[in-house]
Order: C-alpha cells, then sequence, then structure tokens
C-alpha cells in the first residue's frame, strides 16, 4: 500500500510513559499520557529504578483513574526458580489496585497471571522479540496475550504487515534508550559485574569506555571505545505508525528525571494530537517544531533505530562524552505564585535578560523575558546560579504550580 495514504487503521494510539516513582508516574498523566509502565519492587527488569511499593502502586492507579488513564506493571524478568516466590500473592495485588496491565517476558508468568489475576491484560514484552505475525499469533494463541509490543528490530514495513494481521493490539518503541544486543538479550552485565540483566540489574556496560588493544599494543589512544547505542527517536515516522494502526507508542526511560518524562511525554502528545487533527502527515515546518520540543528532553544523540531499515554505524555512539553533554535547560519548578510574581526553587543557571520558557501540562509552551531576579533575601541578583534555591522572577501570564522553567533555545 501507499503508506502516504490514509488507511483505515489510522487512530489515535495510546501514549506510553514510563515512570521511576510515584512523583514520575503522576507527571506523565499530567503531561498527556494515556497510560504509564512502572515496575514494582521485584519481578521487574529495573532494579535500580527507585521503583513502586505495593502502597504506590495502589496510588498511582487512584490517580491515573482520577485522569482517565491507565497504569501497566512491568513483570519482566527472566526468572529463576527461586524468583517464584511471592508471584502469585504480587499478581492478585496488582489486579485487585486495578492495574490494566503487566508487560511479561516469561510464558511461565503470562500462564500463571492468566490463572490467578485474570482480570489483568497480559502484554508480551520486547524481550520476546516479536519481529513477525506469526510469533504474535503463536503467543496468542498459546498463552492468551493481549498485546504484542514489537521488538525494536522491526522496520517500517514488519510494523505495517505485523500490524495489519496480528490478532492482538501491538505496540511500538518511539523514544528512549536502545540496548545494542537483540531485544535487550545481554550478558555482559552479567560477565563484568555479575549483575543479571535479565533478572533486574543492567550495568548498561555497553555504555563504558574501553581500551582497544591488537595483541599487546593499544590502537585507542585518541578515543575509547563504546559499543552504546544513540537514543532512539522517532517523530519522523509517528504518522506511518499511526497509519498502520499501532495501538500503543511507546517511551523509554523508568530511570529517568522528572524533567525528561514531562518533557519528552508533551512533545509527543502534541504531535500526535496535531498528526491525528490533520488526519494526514503534518509539513515539515510543523513536524521541525514538534521535533525541537521533543529534543529539549535529550542528553544523548539520537537515532531513528531500525524503522529505516537496518540500523547503521551511524547509529552507534564512538566518540567520548563530557560534562559538555548534559542537558542543561531545566532551569527550575513553579512552587509559588502571587499574581505575577513567582517562585522558583532553581535547577540550572539563568540570567537576567533571558528570555525562558514554561513547559506546563496546562498550556502550550509560552515565553518570556527576565526582567529581573529576587534572592530569598528580596535582593536583586544578576544570576540564579544556586542549585535547590528559591528566587522569584516575573512571569506575565498565568502558570500553575508545579509548571517548569526552562532554557529558550
Amino acid at each position: 500500500m501507499d503508506r502516504r495514504q490514509l488507511s483505515n487503521r489510522f487512530h489515535k494510539p495510546e501514549l506510553l510513559a514510563p515512570a521511576g516513582d510515584l512523583k514520575r508516574a503522576k507527571t506523565a498523566i499530567l503531561y498527556g499520557a494515556d497510560a504509564v509502565y512502572l515496575g514494582g519492587q521485584f519481578f521487574s527488569l529495573r532494579s535500580r529504578a527507585s521503583n513502586f511499593t505495593l502502597e504506590d502502586i495502589q496510588e498511582a492507579c487512584v490517580f491515573a483513574k482520577e485522569h482517565g488513564a491507565r497504569i501497566h506493571v512491568t513483570c519482566n524478568i527472566i526468572p529463576h526458580n527461586e524468583d517464584f516466590e511471592g508471584l502469585e500473592e504480587y499478581l492478585k495485588k496488582l489486579e485487585e489496585f486495578g492495574v490494566t496491565a503487566i508487560i511479561v517476558a516469561s510464558p511461565s508468568i503470562m500462564k500463571l497471571a492468566r490463572k490467578v489475576a485474570p482480570k489483568l491484560e497480559v502484554h508480551c514484552s520486547t524481550q520476546m522479540s516479536i519481529t513477525n505475525v506469526e510469533t504474535a499469533i503463536f503467543m496468542h494463541d498459546v498463552f492468551g496475550i493481549d498485546r504484542a509490543v514489537l521488538a525494536r528490530e522491526c522496520n517500517m514495513e514488519d510494523i505495517y504487515d505485523i500490524t495489519e494481521k496480528c490478532p492482538v493490539e501491538t505496540e511500538a518503541f518511539i523514544h528512549g534508550g536502545m540496548c545494542v544486543n537483540y531485544s535487550g538479550r545481554c550478558t555482559l552485565s552479567n560477565r563484568m559485574t555479575l549483575r543479571d540483566a535479565n533478572r533486574g540489574g543492567c550495568a548498561q556496560s555497553c555504555r563504558w569506555a574501553y581500551h582497544l588493544y591488537d595483541g599487546k599494543n593499544e590502537i585507542s589512544n585518541d578515543a575509547l571505545f563504546t559499543m552504546g547505542s544513540k537514543d532512539l527517536f522517532t517523530a519522523d515516522y509517528m504518522y506511518d505508525l499511526m497509519n498502520a494502526g499501532v495501538s500503543s507508542l511507546k517511551i523509554e526511560g523508568r530511570m529517568k528525571t522528572e524533567y525528561y518524562v514531562a518533557t519528552i511525554v508533551s512533545g509527543y502528545r502534541h504531535l500526535i494530537d496535531e498528526i491525528y487533527e490533520n488526519q494526514g502527515p503534518l509539513s515539515q515546518e510543523r513536524l521541525d517544531y514538534h521535533k525541537k520540543q521533543i529534543l529539549y528532553g535529550e542528553n544523548r544523540e539520537v537515532c531513528s533505530g531500525f524503522y529505516a531499515g537496518n540500523a547503521n554505524a551511524d547509529s552507534l555512539i564512538y566518540h567520548e562524552t563530557s560534562n559538555a553533554d548534559v542537558n542543561h535547560d531545566f532551569l527550575g519548578t513553579v512552587v509559588g505564585i502571587d499574581g505575577t510574581h513567582v517562585t522558583i526553587e532553581t535547577r540550572n543557571k539563568f540570567n537576567t535578560g533571558e528570555t525562558l520558557e514554561i513547559l506546563s501540562p496546562y498550556n502550550t509552551v509560552r515565553q518570556f523575558h527576565v526582567n529581573s531576579i529576587l534572592n530569598a533575601k528580596n535582593e536583586v541578583i544578576e544570576t540564579a546560579n544556586q542549585p535547590m534555591t528559591r528566587v522569584q522572577i516575573d512571569i506575565p501570564f498565568e502558570v500553575h504550580e508545579k509548571d517548569i522553567l526552562r532554557r529558550s533555545r
């Protein structure tokens, strides 16, 4: 089919956001996520994330329901025998709290969930490497999955074909970290740190800087070697994903900051909404605008992954990273409002005379000029350069507590 032509599968998909703790879950929902996926303190592949207690998961479900959103919980470890202890009770609790779905990479957990918590949807994790429709059909027929999370190694032709013929919903990644191994099946961390990547302990060894040797002769004097991939960024393929009929678009990043979550979710929310309203591809000017908004949240270089075909050498990071690569656009959060006088809890440095922006779940991005800055002693200062302190600035439009102050590019 001509992919530029609107298909009968074109629709507005679910925007699925990550959350490493309760605060980030609420932020994701407020900034436009239709659903949030999170991990409990057990049975999840991101053991170094803050992760949720059962009480946190229950509160997240209540908050999500109040805002018309859903909660998905990762149960995506590759379990050993001892990992099943407490799992049955855990699944029953998730069902009781109103969790919509669990994300699973083990057929044994899928079967157990169907038996003890039948109201939970079972979403087949990307670690199951679904790269063809026959696998999706098998997983549905044998294990009763409700959604197939497609492997990140799928290209757009794969996604169109699988989604058209798949007996269940499909989900695809649209943004965030990319594993350099196939669908996350990596043992570098196990070998180098004794932390099992498939049981929640990945040390991201592919991103380390390595000395390379030819025999005893080092050949990496100019730059150390890293196998790390650039982050996935799919704004250019958003219309295609919607036109293919993908049901859920997933952002990676349960260990990312609240600023990252707010920025990336907000950027994709507005992009998806405008494409849907346009009922077709956007102009290059409008697409570039949305791409700029999304990339405000990035610390790393980006690529389109496998969507255009096989990822090539340009998708890997070969140079050393430094502090200069860190994103300093997040300047602070609104913590108090008195008319146009707004109190900011600072994060990064900004100056009098700069043009800054407010990112808010309640409005579009708006700019203003900083005419003056007052510190906590009500003294005029030229620069706010002490993180986690409070300053006051004038903002000539309505803002809300927890709105984000950021640098304008």
